[in-house]
């Protein structure tokens, strides 16, 4: 179930003084990205600060995507999901020109590795701290059995994207926002879990964009 919504910029958010301005694209991937390799065959990409006036875009994508609220069936009742969302699938146009630009950036990039283009962006808007997504890995359809990758852009505020593997282990923590790209490879989605849990500290709101091959939800 699913309500439109409108909204407009909050009074908490505070842009970054090193990103300001109307030039929106992506910088270079390459020898920028940062590799750690993970237990179980998994792997993460971290470039801090990847696409170049985020905060622009964070402002024209909070105001022009239709964002949705939606519940969900959870055990025996309906709750509200905590954040708001939108899909673009792989035949809908992308909300912002710089997305287009960030996925042939990736496409080039992943594309030996991955062996396909990334098809999907998944958007997330997570107003302020009492918004979050629960521990989970992206494992409806070929993410429950084949290596993939999941290419995260993040812009607004920082927020913690916090990653567990499954089997137990260390909690790994990373904080993204204006710009930052995360990209979470191999076996990661079936082998680890990733969460962003909700905080009490006054927090600004951040748009998570989710890139996707086909086949992965």
């Amino acid at each position: 179930m699913a309500t439109a919504f409108q909204t407009s910029l909050p009074d908490t958010f505070q842009a970054s003084l090193l990103d300001m301005g109307d030039d929106v694209r992506p910088g270079p991937l390459g020898a920028t990205v940062r590799r750690t390799t993970l237990r179980h065959g998994a792997w993460i990409d971290v470039r801090p600060g990847w696409v170049r006036g985020a905060d622009t875009l964070f402002e024209r994508l909070l105001a022009d995507v239709p964002w949705r609220a939606e519940r969900r069936q959870m055990y025996d009742r309906v709750v509200d999901v905590p954040r708001l969302l939108c899909f673009y699938d792989e035949d809908q146009p992308l909300p912002h020109p710089a997305l287009d630009a960030a996925k042939r950036a990736l496409d080039a990039h992943y594309g030996p590795e991955l062996g396909e283009p990334f098809r999907t962006a998944g958007l997330c808007l997570y107003r302020d701290g009492r918004d979050s997504v629960a521990w989970h890995g992206d494992t409806i359809g070929r993410g429950s059995t084949e290596d993939t990758m999941v290419a995260i852009v993040s812009v607004g505020s920082p927020r913690a994207l916090l990653l567990r593997p499954r089997s137990g282990g260390r909690t790994l923590r990373y904080e993204l926002g204006h710009g930052d790209l995360i990209v979470m490879g191999g076996s990661c989605q079936r082998t680890w879990e990733h969460a962003v849990p909700k905080t009490a500290r006054p927090t600004g709101p951040r748009i998570s964009i989710q890139f996707r091959p086909r086949g992965v939800r």
